[in-house]
């Protein structure tokens, strides 16, 4: 695939991103396009590699050489189709996806990947740019009604999927638009929100109908909706945040990270009544967890006008290489360095938070930390403080990025779905389906806190099986598989 001698021609190049004063000054995307010569030659790159193992490291199973090729030939609205034949949403992944692809690409065991991720961004541009990318409404209705609780990607996917086999699919969602936590999570200098909208008139094109501002469980009695439809999907996500249980976490400016970064997305939409502000403006800010949501957070702050940005992380500092013990082509955990942290953050490993400190009118002015080592005792690894590494640091802001516990249990209590002992909703890969007939589960609800091509691939997959449970088998595709609509 791609040139036979392309690899041996061409160094990996990504986009640019626009200079960091620049960019921290507004919230829109800040990369910089690449001249279409230059993605050709990043398409070339990709090798005739005999197995390819991207298709490993993708959970959608991307026919990722195949439109690799196409991009190299030019032939842009062919790859625009071998990338949607897996994808429902390549303008989501290409943004935002970690790219596991590229960690298990055969030319990454010793020289760079091949850009996939930013190939794959480019292709669905240009189809949209073209107007390639078309409302595909089915031609027959089955006359199945299927409710999809949560507009995440699982539960789109899910629904466009079972659309497709001609289901009449109902979408909830408790928010007041459609996203879940692409709109409210995701800051819009990732991904502005009109990509999110674009690809929602299409799927309201194509028959999918979206009931906002309604809460399952609350608005509508889960029984209620189970009476109503023929089948459920619950992609409701891992919403459950874990807290910091140490002394001073009542404080005021002691906040969750999913209080802090929807209300900025609801501000950059314009939004007026968002209660109490939550700004890190004139504030030193401190921000505890390392993850991507730490690092949505630290490019927040810094474009709200933060005096200091600082990142504490528990797992000490990783390699720029990959870890021995984690070899190609499996995931390595090593240092990763986003736009965010280019942007001014200080960042700190290996550190705990002990106490948060308050003033006499109950307001965050400090926390207390200390060094701490991971220590393996019989197997396993132990957290240990290094004794006399205590050190006071001055807060304002303290923003918890720790991630998230499982699932909220209203609807799973109300149409008592099992959980398992994570308090994510039980159901297998199997099938999908709950323990309760006709309700099936699917993205972060059932897996616990994930990566979205994950809730694409989980969505996908779910509409397969719960198409089969209305119909008795079905045309969907699984992973990899292009896509064969029922009608």
């Amino acid at each position: 695939m791609g040139k036979i001698t392309g690899f041996l021609e061409f160094e990996r190049e990504i986009e640019q991103y626009q200079p960091v004063e620049d960019r921290i000054q507004n919230y829109k995307e800040f990369t910089v396009a690449m001249p279409e010569k230059k993605l050709k030659d990043q398409g070339a790159r990709c090798m005739d590699c005999g197995i390819p193992f991207c298709h490993s490291g993708c959970p959608l199973g991307n026919l990722i050489p195949d439109f690799n090729d196409a991009v190299y030939r030019g032939k842009w609205e062919k790859a625009a189709n071998i990338l949607h034949s897996t994808n429902n949403f390549p303008e989501f992944t290409g943004r935002l996806c970690p790219a596991p692809c590229e960690e298990a690409c055969v030319l990454g065991i010793n020289e760079d990947p091949v850009t996939i991720e930013n190939i794959e961004k480019n292709i669905v541009e240009e189809a949209f740019k073209n107007g390639w990318v078309k409302a595909n409404p089915p031609r027959e209705r089955t006359g199945k009604t299927v409710a999809v609780i949560g507009s995440g990607p699982a539960g789109l996917a899910t629904a466009q999927q079972l659309n497709r086999a001609g289901h009449k699919v109902t979408v909830f969602e408790r928010d007041e638009k459609v996203g879940g936590l692409l709109r409210y999570g995701i800051p819009d200098f990732k991904m502005e929100k009109h990509v999110i909208d674009r690809r929602v008139a299409v799927l309201e094109e194509e028959g999918i109908v979206f009931k906002t501002n309604t809460t399952i469980g609350k608005d509508i009695i889960a029984d209620q909706l189970k009476a109503d439809f023929d089948a459920v999907v619950l992609c409701t996500g891992a919403t459950m945040r874990r807290n910091l249980p140490v002394k001073g976490s009542d404080l005021k400016g002691v906040v969750q990270a999913m209080d802090f970064l929807p209300q900025n997305n609801r501000r950059v939409d314009g939004v007026k009544d968002l209660g109490e502000e939550i700004l890190a403006t004139g504030k030193d800010v401190i921000v505890i967890g390392g993850g991507d949501t730490g690092s949505d957070c630290i490019g927040t702050s810094i474009r709200h006008g933060a005096t200091s940005v600082t990142n504490f992380e528990i797992m000490g500092k990783g390699t720029i290489e990959r870890p021995t013990n984690q070899p190609w082509p499996f995931w390595p955990m090593r240092l990763r360095t986003s736009s965010s942290h280019q942007e001014g953050a200080t960042r700190n490993w290996s550190i705990s938070t002990k106490e948060f400190l308050g003033d006499e009118n109950g307001n965050l002015k400090g926390l207390i930390t200390t060094q701490v080592e991971w220590v393996k005792e019989n197997g396993r690894f132990t957290l240990k403080e290094i004794e006399g590494t205590e050190k006071e640091w001055k807060c304002e802001l303290a923003l918890l990025a720790l991630g998230f516990t499982g699932s909220e249990s209203t609807i799973a209590t109300q149409l008592g779905i099992d959980m398992d002992v994570r308090t994510n909703i039980r159901a297998t890969e199997n099938n999908y389906a709950t323990n309760v007939k006709g309700v099936f589960a699917a993205g972060d609800t059932r897996r616990g806190q994930s990566l979205i091509v994950w809730a694409i691939a989980e969505g996908r997959q779910a509409a397969y099986h719960v198409d089969t449970y209305l119909m008795g088998s079905s045309n969907l595709p699984l992973k990899g598989d292009g896509d064969l609509p029922r009608v």
